[in-house]
């Protein structure tokens, strides 16, 4: 469909062409053999060719230099069938020969058939041969000056287009430089995190295991053990978040010293679902628990991961929706890990001083958590008044979102 501007354009040429049409009709009226409907008709069909003139405008150039040329032969021999005058006065062009000239230099480029047909339409319109100063001067202006506007359009669209792919192409560059200096703070970062927090951590881990060994109380012995074993858990989820900001080897220095332990990347670390499950069902949440597939297929890290995220969408349960039960899903598929909690809308009244505590944005880092590895994870309520988190994570983090995070 052609736009508005081109349909009310021919529409104009049309109308003028008629009146002319007219009033040449009736000024030779006597002098002429043929009417003007023959040369009227051409016109009008050169005319309407103009609402192609972004599409093709070499063809619609071509026509109305060819329509000029069957006009010019005509006023020797066959006087009065094209021209609109029966002595060959005025213009010999067809009148949408402006447009057609302009609109082959906007839209085809500077092609040498569009100069090679733009020169025969300024050799007919001019009349060299004519030796007439003012049919030359009018035909220069009349094919002359569209084709130099027809330039400087052209050349203003590319120069418009090359400043547009420079900005973008410095707009690339710029995110790319962001991104660099991104994942170079976020090696600085792992790396600091690494050496700060696993020697205060690991010093914590060794005391406790010096303290149980040396105490004669068996209380105290039994929460060293605790506090020793939750100190090598903070190390080994630190050493696989570490390993996920910069390399797989970044963080494994002193865990398995520490620990006493040497886990393989696929060996289940201590992060089952069922454990959470026994503690919400402790404290009074009806949780069921569904796994399908095999777990081994899981790295460290996303079998921390799905803990979590299980974990955290327990603890929302038990803040913000008292009463409700609770339904894990898990699916270990070979290259996933599929994860559902949903939780039935609370029946019980909300503790006020349980639900304000935390920062409230445990929800918000569980997202940047999963996504760190290369997982989607959605979350919101439900039809029922429950909600909902939903969360799909690779078998093993992907390479390429870990370079794409600083790796």
């Amino acid at each position: 469909m052609p736009p508005r501007t081109d349909l009310l354009l021919v529409a104009v040429l049309v109308v003028l062409l008629v009146c002319g049409a007219l009033l040449n009709c009736h000024r030779d009226e006597g002098h002429r053999t043929v009417g003007p409907w023959v040369g009227l008709g051409l016109q009008i069909l050169v005319a309407c060719a103009l609402l192609v003139r972004r599409t093709r405008p070499l063809a619609v150039l071509g026509a109305v230099t060819a329509a000029a040329v069957l006009m010019s032969l005509s006023v020797w021999l066959a006087p009065g069938l094209l021209m609109t005058s029966v002595d060959g006065s005025g213009v010999w062009v067809p009148l949408a020969a402006p447009l057609a000239v302009y609109s082959a230099l906007v839209y085809a480029g500077r092609m040498r058939t569009t100069w090679v047909l733009t020169g025969a339409l300024v050799a007919v319109a001019a009349r060299p041969w004519h030796l007439s100063f003012g049919t030359m001067a009018s035909g220069l202006v009349l094919i002359g000056v569209p084709a130099l506007l027809g330039l400087y359009v052209a050349a203003r669209r590319g120069l418009i287009a090359a400043l547009t792919e420079r900005a973008e192409r410095a707009e690339r560059e710029q995110h790319l430089l962001a991104e660099q200096a991104r994942a170079e703070e976020r090696v600085r970062l792992a790396g600091e995190m690494h050496d700060v927090v696993t020697h205060r951590v690991s010093l914590m881990v060794l005391q406790a295991g010096a303290l149980r060994v040396v105490s004669q109380d068996e209380r105290v012995r039994g929460a060293a053990e605790e506090l020793r074993a939750a100190g090598c858990q903070a190390l080994d989820e630190l050493r696989d978040v570490v390993g996920v900001l910069r390399s797989p080897e970044s963080a494994v220095g002193m865990v398995g010293t520490v620990c006493g332990e040497d886990r393989e990347a696929g060996a289940e670390p201590g992060w089952g679902l069922a454990g959470l499950v026994e503690e919400s069902r402790s404290v009074g949440v009806e949780v069921r628990l569904v796994e399908a597939g095999d777990r081994s297929v899981l790295s460290a890290v996303t079998a921390r991961t799905a803990y979590r995220l299980v974990q955290e969408a327990l603890t929302n349960v038990r803040k913000h929706a008292p009463g409700s039960s609770v339904v894990v899903e898990a699916r270990y598929e070979v290259d996933r890990l599929r994860v559902w909690v949903r939780n039935t809308a609370p029946s019980g009244p909300v503790d006020t001083d349980l639900a304000t505590s935390g920062s409230g944005s445990g929800l918000k880092g569980l997202r940047q958590r999963v996504e760190l590895v290369g997982g989607t994870i959605e979350y919101g309520p439900r039809t029922d008044g429950g909600f909902q988190v939903n969360s799909v994570l690779p078998a093993e983090p992907t390479a390429g979102y870990r370079g794409r995070h600083g790796a």
